[in-house]
């Protein structure tokens, strides 16, 4: 019987999580990201793809107190695995990483340590072994799925025993794991970037995930917008420089073209990253004074 044999440039999942992090790079960079539009061509509904992603979502995000359930879990999402075409989804995953591959440096965009790597690997391993006919080592797929449901229920799974206690405060990054976070913040792009406040990171977290639904964060945005603007007037009255006053008047008159055109573009997510950025810098001049 053939081992399984992880592959982190396969794993939907990871395939997921890595382009939600560039998106990132790639905005805190100032560009355009061409992640946004792989993600958008090939994880919709409508793709195997994004099919199969659902189901490393389900797993990744699901929390149960009961193994049984986990089990229950792992056995539905298994089954809904089997319907998928699976000569499409390698079709499909085949021209995605082809595309990676063209936009960006692939060693530095698989390099990142993920902190679910296992549960990751764990979830391809039992996916592969379900949906191939191949046979494969049957130790290695039951341990593959106690690693699921460790997962899960956040606990060490331990036979003829009575079920532990609930590992203390449990990890859940993958709660959010479209999100952007304060974790991977730190992990992706170090201490450069420890300085981003609430503002900045909850954009952040909107805009990936919302990346295929323009309406909700042109919302947001625009709420957004207003808030900044009111908060850029009040402190128009505070300033003494001439030149300043002139330059945050200009910037309170361009906050309505955040929500211009018909989409929300990079751009616009960039300059209301900006303009947090000066409500920040401002702030901290006042409190100097």
């Amino acid at each position: 019987m053939n081992k399984i044999k992880h592959s982190k440039i396969k794993n939907t999942g990871i395939l997921f999580e890595l382009l939600t992090r560039q998106i990132t790079v790639d905005i805190l960079n100032g560009n355009n990201s061409g992640a946004v539009v792989l993600l958008k061509k090939y994880f919709s509904e409508k793709t195997e793809l994004g099919k199969e992603y659902k189901l490393y979502e389900f797993l990744l995000k699901s929390s149960y107190k009961s193994e049984n359930k986990a089990n229950s879990l792992i056995d539905a999402v298994i089954s809904a695995r089997q319907k998928l075409h699976n000569s499409v989804l390698r079709r499909e995953k085949y021209n995605l990483i082809k595309e990676i591959k063209e936009k960006y440096d692939v060693t530095e965009f698989f390099k990142s340590k993920l902190p679910n790597y296992k549960a990751f690997a764990s979830i391809y391993k039992v996916l592969q072994s379900e949906s191939t006919p191949e046979k494969f080592n049957p130790k290695e797929t039951t341990d593959s799925r106690y690693s699921i449901v460790e997962h899960i229920v956040g606990k060490k799974v331990i036979a003829n025993k009575k079920s532990e206690k609930l590992v203390e405060n449990y990890k859940k990054q993958d709660k959010d794991l479209r999100l952007l976070s304060y974790k991977i913040l730190v992990d992706k792009f170090n201490s450069k970037y420890k300085s981003l406040n609430v503002s900045q990171k909850n954009l952040l977290k909107e805009y990936i995930n919302n990346i295929s639904n323009t309406n909700s964060l042109k919302e947001f945005i625009g709420n957004e917008g207003k808030k900044v603007k009111k908060i850029l007037a009040k402190y128009v009255s505070k300033v003494d420089d001439k030149i300043t006053k002139i330059k945050l008047n200009e910037a309170v008159n361009q906050v309505d073209t955040l929500t211009k055109g018909r989409f929300i573009k990079d751009k616009q997510v960039i300059s209301l990253m900006r303009y947090y950025e000066l409500i920040k810098e401002i702030r901290s001049v006042i409190k100097r004074v």
